[in-house]
This record gives C-alpha cells, structure tokens and sequence, in this order.
C-alpha cells in the first residue's frame, strides 16, 4: 500500500514567496519546487495567477549576508591551580605506592608497570 500524501494549503504569502523565488537569476521553478516540497506544475499554475506573480523585491525573501571569517581570537588556556593531591595504589604482592603532589602521568604508569612485573 503506498504513502498517502496529505493535501497542504499554501498561504497566499507562501505563494507570493515561492513565486518570487523562481524569479531570482540562476534559480529554476523545479528548484524551488524541490526545496518546499511542492509539485512543479502547481508553481507554474501559481505563477500564471496574477496574486502570485509578483517581482522579488515585493516580497520578502530569505537572503544570505555577506561573512568574512577571520583568525579566531586566541583566548589564554585557564590555568588549573596545583592543588595537593595524593594516590594510593596497591599492586601485586602487597606492595603500596603512595604518590603525593603533581606527577606525569605517562611515567608514573611505565613505573606501576616496572613494579608489577
């Protein structure tokens, strides 16, 4: 069974901007058609009507705004204040391993290792 498709009613406004759409240069009805989802042969039937056919200057359309990108602003990384810190590990054959203060994590690592085997 297919996909029933319900009918949409268009405002007169969507209309207007629709038809307006098709007058931008480079642009196509089935283009436009496309985006809002609307059968080709209904826009062209919007345009022969005179309501509808209007010049795109009188209507608003949606238009794109000129961007420059720029470098972004360097921002300082926030710095973490060095705060006590203490970790205790216990590894195999009963040794402890207390680590007090601020260490590297890679060679804190490579020595649990040294010290497990």
């Amino acid at each position: 069974m297919g996909k029933k498709r319900r009918r949409r009613n268009w405002s007169d406004n969507e209309k207007r901007m629709i038809c307006a759409q098709t007058k931008l240069p480079g642009v196509s009805v089935s283009q436009v058609a496309r985006r809002y989802d609307v059968n080709t042969n209904l826009v062209f039937i919007w345009l022969r009507d005179e309501r509808y056919n209007v010049e795109p200057e009188k209507v608003d359309v949606a238009r794109f705004l000129a961007v420059e990108v720029i470098e972004p602003i360097a921002t300082p990384e926030p710095q973490l204040e060095a705060s006590p810190s203490e970790l205790d590990f216990v590894l195999a054959g009963g040794h402890r391993l207390t680590v007090r203060g601020p260490f590297d994590p890679d060679q804190l690592a490579a020595l649990i290792r040294k010290l497990a085997s």
